[in-house]
This record gives structure tokens, sequence and C-alpha cells, in this order.
């Protein structure tokens, strides 16, 4: 998959959007261990694997994050599904940097369990 930058990624967002996913970027990069890989529609963080990911859209920051369980009842969660034989993909809703504060726990699960990978 072709990398893409940050600039071209948040070209079309409004200052708002663009505060938005920079709070869940700065979030995530402050992680011991993650690599940021960004495309054209959206932004990942990985240690090995993919464990969380985010895009914008409608004004809303949609937040994708892996767990080994299922996370029910946790704020914001829009909804979520079998991803792999041992991970279940979590999509979050979020209109303020605010709310990025409850999926913190979240992330870093993801980021030691997921994230390594599993071999």
């Amino acid at each position: 998959m072709v990398r893409g930058t940050w600039s071209a990624l948040t070209s079309s967002y409004s200052a708002e959007d663009r505060a938005l996913l920079a709070a869940y970027r700065d979030l995530v990069a402050s992680f011991d261990g993650v690599e940021e890989r960004i495309h054209a529609k959206e932004i990942d963080f990985a240690v090995k694997r993919v464990f969380t990911s985010a895009y914008v859209k409608s004004h809303w920051l949609e937040v994708g994050i892996e767990l080994t369980r299922v996370a029910a009842g946790e704020p914001h969660l829009r909804t979520h599904f079998s991803s792999g034989s041992r991970t279940t993909m979590h999509r979050f809703t979020l209109s303020t940097a605010a709310q990025l504060t409850r999926l913190k726990p979240l992330l870093i699960e993801s980021r030691d369990s997921v994230g390594p990978g599993f071999r």
C-alpha cells in the first residue's frame, strides 16, 4: 500500500477536523514502540501489526481499535465485529478530542495485545 503524508491526508479537512485527528495522532504516537502509517484516507498505528486506525467522516472522528476481547458497553462504541480468528474490531465515533481520554486504556491494551502480532 502506498504511504501518504499528513498534509495530503488532511488537506481537505476543516481546522476542527484536522485538530480532532491530530489529537488522536498525538495520543497514539506518544506510546512506546509504535509506527505511524499514513495512507490516502486514514492513519494507522502498528507495532508489527496494525492495532488502531482513524479517519474523519462528516466531522466525526472514526476510530478503529483491535482487541482480543469484546469491549461491549464502552461509551461511543458504534459497533464491533470479528476481524480475525483472535481479534475483534471496535468502531468508535467521537465528536471531541476530550472523548479520546476514555479510549486511552483500550488503545494501550490493543498496542500490547494485538500490536506485536501472534506468531
